[in-house]
């Protein structure tokens, strides 16, 4: 296969076959495809989509570019929430806890900041000795032993998305739904997940301006996890104004705290527990 007729196949409008983009996902994890012919291929994506069956290959192949966990061992049911993002967005911080204390065993799988919006990452790393790289066996470890774990992506865990996740921020491609939705779904389905809970932003704050693109991108995401076994529900929330009254990775983790002592502003705390 040849990757510039791949994205010139792309750039015109066609559709890519599964074999297509699983040679294009395999060859841009391994360094075969370079950085700058990927920034053209998802340019081309963003201005011409990717249809359904395109769409289900592209999360299957960044699915599978590398390890997937494995969380049979752990008892009890697994679930995780995963916010599209905006500004003051820091609901996964208080939420997680929460339902760890619950019972529930939270397997959360968070990002760093993108475009305009903070990464749940970002803001733990500013606790001092927060340690957010685990392996996989760590992780499944922990999670058993203490029912939660908020870590970002290992260095074999769905890698495609932890580069394509860079290059989208750095080429103006972040709002592309279908990127965004093959993005958050292999990193979700790759948790090995029970169930999984969707916080779709709307407004000025968050990339879905709209409620029609927010509920398209919400019914892709739920539709991805159906195919794949994973039960999905998805929240449309109004990112209008920052939630809550901290916006900066410090200060939201202060506020996080306010939360779980109920002390928490009333907008943050309502979402938090919806």
């Amino acid at each position: 296969m040849n990757t510039v007729e791949l994205i010139q196949c792309k750039r015109d409008g066609a559709a890519l076959s599964p074999a297509e983009i699983t040679w294009l996902i395999d060859q841009y994890t391994d360094g075969s495809v370079t950085d700058y012919q990927m920034s053209a291929m998802t340019m081309a994506i963003f201005f011409n989509g990717l249809d359904a069956d395109e769409l289900a290959a592209w999360t299957e192949a960044m699915l599978h570019s590398g390890d997937v966990l494995d969380l049979a061992t752990v008892p009890g049911k697994k679930i995780d929430k995963h916010s599209t993002g905006g500004v003051g967005d820091k609901v996964s911080i208080p939420l997680a806890p929460m339902v760890a204390a619950a019972g529930v065993r939270v397997p959360m799988m968070s990002g760093r900041g993108l475009g305009h919006t903070g990464g749940t990452l970002d803001k733990l790393e500013t606790i001092p000795g927060f340690t957010t790289q685990f392996d996989p066996e760590t992780f499944t470890a922990l999670l058993a032993r203490t029912g939660l774990v908020l870590a970002g992506q290992s260095e074999t865990l769905v890698p495609a998305d932890r580069k394509l996740y860079a290059l989208r921020d750095a080429t103006g491609t972040v709002e592309s739904i279908p990127l965004i939705a093959s993005s958050i779904m292999s990193k979700k389905l790759a948790e090995d997940l029970d169930g999984l809970v969707l916080d779709v932003k709307v407004g000025r704050g968050a990339f879905m301006r709209d409620m029609e693109r927010a509920r398209l991108l919400a019914r892709t995401m739920v539709d991805l996890g159906a195919a794949h076994g994973v039960p999905v529900v998805a929240l449309l929330t109004p990112m209008e104004q920052p939630l809550g009254r901290e916006v900066g990775n410090a200060s939201e983790i202060v506020e996080s705290l306010a939360v779980l002592r109920g002390e928490g502003p009333r907008d943050l705390t309502e979402i938090t527990l919806r």
